[in-house]
């Protein structure tokens, strides 16, 4: 009966196997602007089409923008760049700024695609690290890998694999690649497990000091925080201006005011949702 029981087990794993789509070929690294990488196969997914805004469409961070755009020229032609964190206030413009600098830059070199490709990794996918650099490590173009919402909790440990990626191991980390990711904490760590590391470790100062070490990795710390009201403006008559939405500024400032406050705060992400809901009201599309 067991054998019985077995062969048929091993009949239904075949014909399942038969039945399951093979998976996707990884995606020419030469032939596109960005790519999104797949853990679970080890492959990179060609992305056709990059949800960004404009560079000189994000206001009030200009010193971030152009640190950020300085080290990518350098990186862009084989010269010595930095690892990126930006961090701060959740909507200040930290995943906009990545992406609109790697295309302000391809558009500089003669792109799209460009000499240097965007690879978006998923913080859940950080232990494959190792995996997709040697996919990209012997070739001739360069590769911002980016992590968005990057951050560690508990007894995470994938920190440590991010951490023996950035000092680069015994292989050193490739020339073609630097790592910029962004994060709502300066440590990339919540504040309460770093307390608690200094209160239960046998020798604190050594504890705490293996938690925030990680984010010394990163050359560059780009800080991103709640814009004032000048500056939020400013976001939003850009917008308005580069979309032709025709609403006189006086009232577009009131109803900006409005929807603020409703929402708490005053972000580059708060802006863009109040132009989406101007525009809609309007019946004119953003492209």
């Amino acid at each position: 009966m067991d054998q019985d029981l077995k062969a048929t087990i091993s009949r239904i794993a075949d014909a399942l196997d038969r039945l399951a789509p093979p998976a996707p070929p990884s995606a020419d690294i030469n032939a596109a602007e960005a790519y999104v990488w797949h853990a679970a196969g080890h492959r990179l997914e060609a992305v056709l089409k990059v949800n960004r805004v404009n560079l000189d469409l994000l206001q009030g961070i200009d010193r971030q923008k152009t640190t950020l755009l300085e080290n990518t020229r350098r990186f862009a032609k084989g010269l010595p760049a930095n690892n990126a964190l930006l961090w701060g206030s959740r909507g200040a413009g930290k995943s906009s700024i990545v992406k609109a600098v790697h295309a302000q830059v391809n558009r500089e070199l003669g792109g799209p695609p460009g000499p240097v490709a965007l690879v978006e990794i998923h913080r859940e996918d950080i232990p494959s690290l190792p995996a997709l650099l040697t996919r990209i490590r012997d070739t001739k173009r360069h590769f911002i890998v980016f992590c968005d919402d990057l951050s560690f909790d508990g007894q995470d440990a994938a920190y440590k694999s991010l951490k023996a990626v950035l000092d680069g191991g015994i292989e050193g980390r490739p020339e073609n690649v630097v790592f910029y990711a962004t994060s709502n904490r300066r440590h990339l760590m919540p504040r309460d497990m770093i307390e608690n590391e200094r209160s239960t470790a046998i020798n604190p100062s050594e504890a705490v000091e293996e938690k925030v070490s990680l984010s010394d990795r990163f050359g560059l710390w780009l800080g991103f925080h709640n814009a004032n009201q000048d500056t939020f403006f400013a976001m939003i008559e850009a917008y308005a201006e580069h979309y032709k939405l025709g609403v006189p500024v006086e009232e577009l400032r009131k109803r900006a005011v409005e929807w603020s406050v409703t929402r708490g705060s005053r972000s580059g992400r708060v802006a863009w949702q109040f132009v989406l809901e101007v525009a809609g009201e309007l019946g004119k599309r953003l492209d």
